[in-house]
């Protein structure tokens, strides 16, 4: 039987996971409040427990109510479209616990705000999660291109998000989800039955000798089961010796915008864990710089490569890349920055620094060329900028042709 860690209270990483899911929802959702091509609204929340923990502590349905009302009502005010909220808690029990706790949310919302009825409304279901899921009017939800979901799968263990309900996950349009899953039990138990009905275990390849990275394994795993255009990310969750996880999932780039943010707000070094993943400077060291990561580094350095050789060619394709090896867009941008200030190379068309809103930037869109130095221009260079002393001396110096290119490029 699965723990109920609703009988005792949320330890430090359930806290997390929790204030992940709340920071998601706060950004994701206004978006679909707002958006002119979204009729409706649903939220479900497949795996909610009894609401909150022993000590009254928010669960994920209060979280997610409570960020849908927003700040002084703000969200909730603005709203001029239907918001439901389907709440899913199998446990008898535990169902008609999570019933009394979203009512007195409401009840109590309603009443300090002295509002006569409520602009959302919900629903709690006790089901097991893939008979509601198949049930025809929740597909029927699901396949709606005019209704916007956020759908949360806090599940135990791994065993109820199999490569399935995965495929169809990321086949709803305007769907974006955010499932919890076991990895480190994966890793451990991957060549049982037990997992191997479940996912395909053959194709996941771990490390022995990095455990702390089992997560990013499942991640990559799931996303190569993608076709097409979509975006996966995933957070890395330790407690104790165990690593646990979370994958997000959204086919719109303004989505996986949304969720990097969230996850860089959580881990400033990697976007990608709870724990220092890459071994960076920990906050407090002597060397930590809240600005400098080896993650950045390492995609900035993969993005001037790219850009040399031609392979990403404009401002977009140069955004979308750091995003999908996630990253914030922004590190396209300051690297583009620092290869046009070192004169390798120029841009063309509509010039400007946007790193967001991705979906938004076809009217501004420009180019990239990569300037190409020949000994003779470098030479050249040199003689106009300091004269024949100045070239000789750097010649003599050591280095030869190389150290006049680099130091051309330098200036």
């Amino acid at each position: 039987m699965a723990k109920n860690i609703n009988n005792e209270v949320f330890d430090e990483s359930t806290r997390l996971k929790l204030s992940i899911f709340g920071d998601c929802f706060e950004e994701w959702f206004p978006v679909f409040l707002h958006s002119k091509y979204v009729d409706k609204i649903v939220v479900f929340d497949f795996f909610a427990g009894s609401g909150t923990d022993a000590e009254g502590t928010p669960g994920s349905p209060l979280v997610l109510v409570k960020h849908a009302r927003g700040e002084d009502c703000k969200y909730c005010k603005a709203a001029k479209k239907d918001i439901h909220f389907i709440f899913n808690e199998r446990l008898k029990r535990k169902s008609e616990t999570l019933s009394k706790n979203v009512a007195g949310f409401f009840d109590q919302c309603r009443h300090e705000n002295s509002c006569e009825a409520c602009t959302y409304t919900y629903k709690i279901e006790q089901n097991d999660f893939k008979t509601l899921f198949d049930r025809p009017d929740i597909q029927e939800v699901l396949n709606d291109k005019k209704t916007g979901k956020f759908v949360l799968l806090d599940q135990y263990g791994f065993k109820e998000i199999d490569d399935s309900i995965f495929s169809r996950l990321t086949a709803y349009p305007k769907t974006d989800f955010v499932f919890f899953v076991s990895s480190s039990n994966i890793k451990r138990f991957k060549e049982q039955m037990c997992v191997r009905k479940y996912l395909k275990t053959e194709s996941i390849k771990f490390d022995d000798t990095k455990p702390n990275e089992c997560h990013r394994v499942i991640a990559e795993y799931f996303r190569r089961q993608v076709k097409g255009e979509y975006f996966i990310h995933h957070f890395s969750i330790k407690k104790g010796s165990n690593y646990w996880g979370l994958i997000f999932g959204t086919g719109h780039s303004l989505g996986m915008e949304k969720f990097l943010k969230t996850c860089w707000k959580h881990d400033c070094l990697a976007g990608e864990s709870n724990f220092n993943i890459n071994n960076d400077f920990e906050e407090d060291s002597l060397f930590f710089d809240p600005k400098t990561s080896s993650k950045k580094a390492l995609v900035s350095k993969e993005i001037e490569a790219l850009v040399c050789s031609g392979e990403i060619s404009d401002n977009i394709s140069g955004l979308m890349y750091a995003m999908k090896r996630g990253c914030e867009p922004k590190v396209f941008t300051e690297t583009i920055k620092r290869l046009e200030k070192c004169g390798r190379v120029v841009r063309i068309g509509n010039l400007n620094y946007s790193s967001s809103n991705i979906h938004n930037l076809k009217n501004k869109q420009y180019r990239i060329r990569v300037l190409e130095y020949s000994s003779t221009q470098v030479v050249t260079w040199h003689m106009k900028k300091g004269g024949l002393i100045k070239y000789l001396n750097l010649w003599l110096s050591g280095g030869g042709f190389q150290r006049l290119f680099l130091s051309s490029l330098s200036t």
